[in-house]
This record gives structure tokens, sequence and C-alpha cells, in this order.
């Protein structure tokens, strides 16, 4: 049987293009600068997104941590969302590897953060207080898209305050298409950004990290320092140059079987769904009886994967057809009708 996995945008397979490409990749040493591969990757990248240099990572918490430590000093602090992947979801690194404070802030319904809470939380210049050297935001934060007014808003805060801007841009094209811009009208706002290749964009392995030439070249060191260090690392990066020119392209589908399956979903009583939150490729859904590990099993036995939590956090990518959102929708409205 088939599985679908509506777990995260992560779980995609390569596809045949990709594993043509990383069968055939021209390859050297990564660590000595001279896989051509990952060059062009990098090379690749910087343009597209208008940076002077980037660097190829094995994942998203890499190249944040990264960032952070290229962008700040031992003793030094970040402002990030409560919510934030860097804060929330990614070890602790940047306190416990880079001895970098976190100072986290609520993020607003709409993801982002309240530039005045964020000033409240700058420290004075004070011996007893950790130096806040950086704002990271996200983008998308939770499937919701930070508007570009707001994020001219935050490189003007950072400006009058003398921060530095990073950006967490793991599904930064799924932004720019639910903007209906191109992907550098955001970048543009930033001195650092980071973008996964794995979720929506398709690659197997792999994040890029993306700012000055001064800066990547401090994250370079970085990297090597924490074991990241790839050596024919071309043969992903040649899947990731094939996710970073096409994947964008086919972002679209994902948002509209996602807003299928918000509006499927929301006409199921025991679920609570708001379709019109729904602004990228992430749904969630409030399980009403608290019953969503019976249903995670029921739905597995039907060769369905979901994680189990509340709410219900359902992701669509480049595996997932219409056909699957309509068959999770019926398999879902029959659990719910054995159980009433």
């Amino acid at each position: 049987m088939r599985m679908i996995d509506f777990r995260s945008d992560t779980v995609t397979r390569p596809t045949p293009a990709m594993r043509a490409a990383m069968a055939s990749a021209d390859v050297g040493d990564d660590v000595y600068g001279d896989d051509p591969s990952v060059n062009s990757l990098e090379a690749c990248a910087a343009e597209r997104l208008g940076f002077a240099a980037a660097l190829f990572t094995t994942s998203g918490t890499q190249a944040n941590l990264l960032a952070i430590m290229s962008h700040c000093a031992r003793g030094e602090e970040y402002l990030c969302g409560q919510s934030a992947h860097n804060y929330r979801y990614e070890g602790g690194g940047a306190a416990v590897l880079g001895s970098v404070q976190p100072q986290p802030i609520e993020n607003e319904p709409d993801g982002s953060i309240d530039l005045a809470k964020a000033r409240a939380a700058i420290k004075d210049d004070d011996i007893h207080f950790a130096v806040t050297r950086l704002l990271s935001l996200e983008n998308t934060i939770g499937g919701k898209v930070l508007s570009l007014a707001y994020q001219q808003q935050a490189r003007a805060f950072c400006d009058q305050h003398r921060l530095l801007l990073h950006l967490d841009g793991a599904r930064v094209f799924n932004a720019a298409v639910a903007l209906r811009c191109d992907v550098t009208e955001i970048t543009r706002y930033y001195d650092s950004v980071s973008v996964c290749l794995s979720k929506g964009l398709g690659a197997p392995v792999g994040s890029l990290l993306l700012g000055s030439a001064a800066f990547i070249q401090r994250a370079r060191r970085l990297r090597k320092m924490l074991g990241g260090g790839m050596r024919q690392a071309g043969i992903l990066a040649a899947a990731g140059r094939i996710a970073l020119e096409q994947g964008p392209l086919r972002l679209q589908a994902d948002h509209d079987h996602a807003q299928a399956l918000a509006t499927g979903l929301a006409g199921i009583p025991q679920l609570e769904v708001d379709p019109a939150s729904t602004q990228t490729n992430i749904v969630y859904a409030r399980c009403r009886a608290g019953l969503t590990e019976p249903l995670r099993d029921h739905l597995h036995a039907r060769g369905i994967r979901i994680s189990a939590g509340d709410p219900l956090r359902l992701v669509t990518h480049q595996d997932v057809t219409l056909t699957d959102v309509r068959r999770l929708v019926t398999a879902i409205a029959e659990f719910y009708t054995a159980h009433t």
C-alpha cells in the first residue's frame, strides 16, 4: 500500500530528475572548496536571492545556528518570537553551542513580533545585561506569511536600534508565492536568510545560508567547527540545485491542496478548522473530542500518516495529490462517524 504522508513537507522523496542528477554529479572536496556542484549551487542561490554569497548546510537548524553564531558573540543575545523554530525546536543550540542568549517575545496572531515589545526587550548598555545584537524573524511561521510592509518596518526598526536582522526563511518561497512577489522582495530586508531545500522545494537533504561575503566566511569556519564540513557534497547539491530552480514553480499547487483540505475538514463537525487561516501549505485542525491518537491509528491502518498533535498539523507537498487530500478527508469523516 502506498503511504500518504501529511506529517510535514520534509518527507518528500527526491524526484527522478534529482536522482539522476545525484548519480551523475560532478564532485570534489567541499571542505577544500573545490566541489563544483556545491559551488554552483551556492553561486546560483546567492544570485537568486539577492546576496553576495551563500553556504550549503546540512539542515535548517544548522543554517540558523550558524547565522546566530556568526552575528552574535558569546554573551550577546538575539530577539525572536516565542514560537520561533530557532528558539523552540532547534535543541537550544544557540545557547548551548554559541553561548548566545535567546530573548523570546510572544508572537502576534499573524506570526509577527510587535516591534514595540521588541524595543522594550532591547537591553540597556549595562554590565548586568547581555548585549542585544540581533532580531530573528520567521517567514512563513506556522504557515502564516509576514507582510512586506511589516518586514520593511522591521528593517527600519533594526537600523534605528543598530541591530542585525536574520530571517529563518525555511519556507520563504512559500511566502513569496502567497504574496505573489519575487522572493527578493522579501530577502532584500535582511542581513542574512536561511532557506530549506528539503521542505516544499523537495530536495532530500540540505539548506542554504545567505549573506555578505564576510558573513558567509565566518559561517563557513563555524560550520567546520560544528562538524558540518561535507566532502563530496555535490551529490546532495545536485538535487538541491534542481529544488531551488524548479521547486518554487509548483508551490501554488501545495497551497491549493491545503486550501481544499481545510475546506473539506471544515465540513466535519467534530473538527474545528478555519479555512481562511490557511495561507500556504499547512492546515491546523483541532479535535473537539480529543481523539487525535485513535484518529492517527485509524488513518495509519488506511495508508495515511499524520502526527497526533493538538491541534492536528497537516502539511501538503509535492508527493500529495488532490486525490490524496480527498482520501484523507473521507477517512477522517468515517472515523468520526464511527465515534459519535
